[in-house]
């Protein structure tokens, strides 16, 4: 009895990420660690790539086409993923469609090593690993809550934040380091090898076929679209992104930032561009709180507000140090609002459906940043940047809580009771 009540106290006052997935599962352990590593090695390749086709051609459009050659397939196959992963077994497809970006990577390496230098061959090898990609996602994320109690999937979800946050910080910042040393080559040649890590996780993985009726017929990505159409809080979820992701999104104006509000230069831009991605980190390691929160809709629509309240008050800072430390209390906030959604659509969603819901999150998660570029730098070139980042995170407020306002239901949304 005096152990349960140490315990307890422990518990309510747990701040930083709660490791009990890790501990309780040894197969979400090797797949949070092989995801972890191979994320990196995808961060080291993705630098790399854009090195390379600027050495190539002097041109910074080229590079951006690179986004756009992984954007399109993720968009196509996301939804084509989702479907496949609801049909076969989870652990195959997440294996083989692993094994074949490793087996991509090699191809770059290759490439590299022969001189073969030609940017279309890069954009059509970044395609091909995007598709594999859109096929491993929905996969794996439709897994975990085979392997964790629903109980656990905050965290484990909070952890989930930290190995892609971390694929995008230390990923790129060893990509430069190992391409400046040893070249393209090696950079590709180091990404394969991480992969092993992943396939080494997917292979101890037991048999992950969907629950589905026996004789049932292949899923559709219509039927998970209609699924979806009937189910008001889970499309809140992809709603209340779609608010932060486009209205409030001011990456596209960094470059410009850096320069009239802080008369800085790249290197200015480059820290704005990393502080988002600083504050998500540490919203995942200070996650221990997350499990202690059982009203996720709410959570999602305070997480987001407090992003658009962030964004809309760096719009009016000019001095650098508070400018950052408003962006990083956006990405902070953002991974909350990450965490829930993503544990609503796992806790809500039948096993059956899981692949597809999870396809139409990568669509979501894919377009809706590039939308939001889209959106920020028309709105900066036909007023002003500050009207963009200022109006833009005012606008994601306002929207994410007249969404609230007309449905309520989203707000008393209750995890121990979970209601599509």
């Amino acid at each position: 009895m005096s152990g349960t009540k140490a315990q307890a106290p422990a518990k309510s006052r747990r701040i930083l990420a709660d490791l009990t997935p890790l501990r309780t599962s040894p197969d979400y352990r090797r797949l949070w660690v092989g995801n972890t590593i191979s994320w990196i090695g995808q961060g080291m390749t993705s630098l790399a790539v854009s090195l390379q086709v600027y050495d190539i051609t002097r041109s910074s459009f080229s590079v951006g086409l690179v986004g756009l050659c992984s954007l399109v397939p993720l968009v196509l196959f996301g939804l084509y993923g989702g479907a496949v992963a609801d049909t076969v077994d989870r652990r195959k497809l997440g294996l083989w469609s692993a094994a074949g970006s490793a087996v991509l990577s090699v191809v770059l390496a290759a490439g590299a090593l022969a001189d073969f230098h030609r940017v279309w061959f890069l954009y059509a090898v970044v395609a091909l690993q995007a598709v594999c990609a859109a096929l491993n996602s929905p996969a794996r994320s439709s897994m975990i809550p085979r392997l964790l109690p629903p109980e656990q999937l905050p965290a484990a979800n909070a952890l989930q934040s930290m190995t892609t946050t971390s694929g995008f910080l230390v990923g790129p910042m060893l990509g430069g380091l190992v391409v400046g040393f040893w070249g393209y080559q090696a950079a590709y040649l180091i990404d394969s090898v991480t992969f092993t890590a992943a396939l080494y996780a997917m292979w101890r993985l037991p048999s992950m076929l969907p629950d589905r009726a026996e004789g049932a017929k292949r899923a559709s990505v219509l039927d998970g679209l209609r699924f979806l159409a009937t189910k008001p809080n889970l499309r809140m979820t992809f709603f209340s992104d779609f608010c932060a992701m486009i209205l409030a999104h001011p990456r596209a104006l960094f470059p410009a930032i850096a320069g009239l509000w802080y008369g800085g230069d790249a290197r200015t831009a480059g820290l704005l561009a990393a502080a988002p991605a600083v504050g998500a980190l540490l919203g995942g390691v200070f996650s221990g709180w997350l499990g202690r929160i059982h009203r996720h809709g709410l959570a999602v629509v305070l997480a987001v507000s407090c992003w658009g309240a962030a964004i809309a008050v760096f719009g009016l800072t000019r001095e650098l140090w508070l400018g950052l430390l408003f962006l990083a209390l956006a990405g902070f906030s953002d991974t909350v609002s990450m965490v829930f959604r993503n544990t609503m659509l796992q806790a809500a969603v039948p096993d059956e459906m899981r692949g597809r819901l999870q396809g139409v999150f990568i669509v979501v998660v894919a377009g809706g940043p590039r939308a939001g570029d889209f959106l920020a730098g028309s709105v900066a070139d036909l007023a002003s940047p500050a009207v963009a980042v200022v109006g833009g995170g005012l606008a994601c407020v306002v929207a994410v809580g007249l969404l609230a306002l007309g449905r309520r239901g989203f707000l008393r949304y209750d995890a121990r009771s979970p209601q599509p």
